[in-house]
């Protein structure tokens, strides 16, 4: 009996110690212990890292994105210009950086090429995460690379390119630094009709680019609006290194034009057509745009680029530049060990800093941040000038620099802000 007992007291206890187990997942299911995630969701803990995270992030460099085509055709003018680009990288970041941060400047070859300029911007934006991307100096490259920055809602600012249908092209996004081909265009119909008295002229154009396809248009439209009357026009295509057809018919002409206009997107181009042109008696004013502003223009033309003008962003020079245009000539100097080669390299310089400059007033590596307050600049000074954007027009207003060679030396010839300009 006593054992019977000893066994049923002996199970009841082994019921009771089973039944607790039992109740335990109401405990698991209890909404606090299933929420708790939610207490870490609560703002104060979400945003806790951020707050411990902010010393070691605001450390890290701020990259930026550089696209020039060091090799291939374009290199004549991107060279200069990425040089003073990195002249400008060194200087801020030696002088403490933006926002306490040191610039990484993630700088590519696009080679000339557009298929690799794109290539390079996909690169700068998915891999280099960069916030913000300034370089090259030519319509072409900038129509490569902008649409990819701006799908990827990243700033763009072109040191070089002047084409003015750039920004409404590709998007909010866009940037030139320069002045656009339209004013250039004009300040050098203006100059032909108003200082070199010029009432007719030859048009000879290189049909391969953007560039000198856009100079053209507009420079016929204002020479034109001013009376002028063109004689004569004429095309070639880059490469090209005979221009004897189209000289003949030039000399063709009875009576002769007073001047000559001719848009080539290379210095060398433009030396080369201008020492046949006086090889074959032709010493007619020659005027074009700043694709001849680079050494090869003399380099290659030697005396035949006498009475030649061209429009272009700044006269590089330590004599009768500007303060900052002397300072700028002796940094490069120091860095390179020679003077600024072309009025790009000067430009390829300020772009950066009116990047940073943007970068610093937005307080932020925030694109669209960034990208606001690069459409807010206003006097902004740099080497070639002030850069003011209006409201909704992502070109700045800048004057036009004329370069006139005389005995070999890129000398002063004028600083032109054209009566009128024509529209995009």
């Amino acid at each position: 009996m006593k054992m019977k007992l000893f066994s049923l007291i002996l199970l009841f206890a082994l019921l009771a110690g089973c039944a607790a187990p039992t109740q335990a997942p109401s405990a698991t299911e209890a909404p606090a212990a299933t929420e708790a995630p939610a207490a870490t969701e609560a703002p104060a803990v979400t945003e806790a890292p951020a707050a411990t995270e902010a010393p070691a992030a605001s450390t890290e460099p701020i990259k930026i994105g550089g696209t020039y085509n060091l090799t291939g055709a374009m290199a004549s003018l991107d060279v200069p210009a990425s040089k003073g680009s990195k002249l400008a990288v060194k200087e801020i970041n030696a002088a403490g950086g933006v926002l306490g941060r040191q610039i990484d400047y993630i700088l590519y070859d696009g080679k000339t090429d557009s298929a690799t300029n794109g290539n390079i911007a996909t690169q700068l934006v998915t891999s280099d995460k960069v916030v913000a991307i300034v370089g090259n100096t030519d319509s072409d490259s900038a129509l490569a690379i902008g649409p990819i920055a701006q799908k990827a809602g990243i700033p763009y600012l072109t040191a070089g390119a002047t084409s003015p249908k750039l920004p409404d092209q590709v998007g909010d996004f866009m940037f030139l630094a320069p002045f656009g081909d339209n004013v250039q265009a004009a300040a050098g119909a203006e100059f032909m009709w108003n200082k070199l008295s010029c009432k007719t002229s030859w048009l000879f154009w290189d049909k391969g680019a953007e560039y000198t396809t856009l100079l053209a248009k507009y420079w016929r439209e204002r020479y034109e609006e001013l009376g002028g009357k063109i004689v004569l026009e004429d095309t070639y295509t880059q490469g090209d290194t005979d221009f004897s057809a189209q000289i003949t018919r030039l000399k063709a002409q009875n009576p002769m034009p007073d001047c000559l206009y001719v848009a080539s997107l290379q210095a060398s181009d433009a030396g080369a057509i201008a020492k046949q042109l006086r090889d074959a008696g032709i010493t007619l004013p020659m005027v074009g745009g700043d694709g001849y502003d680079g050494p090869e223009l003399v380099g290659v033309g030697g005396s035949g680029a006498e009475n030649v003008y061209f429009t272009t962003h700044a006269l590089i020079s330590a004599d009768k530049g500007t303060d900052k245009m002397k300072a700028f000539i002796k940094a490069y100097n120091a860095e390179y060990g020679n003077d600024p080669e072309s009025a790009f390299a000067a430009l390829g310089y300020d772009a950066i800093y009116l990047m940073a400059d943007a970068i610093k007033r937005a307080g932020s590596t925030d694109p669209k941040a960034i990208r606001d307050a690069l459409a807010a600049t206003s006097g902004f000074e740099g080497v070639t000038g002030t850069v003011t954007y209006q409201p909704g027009i992502r070109v700045p207003q800048k004057s036009v620099t004329i370069i006139a060679i005389v005995n070999g030396q890129y000398t002063l010839g004028a600083e032109v802000t054209p009566e009128k300009v024509p529209a995009p």
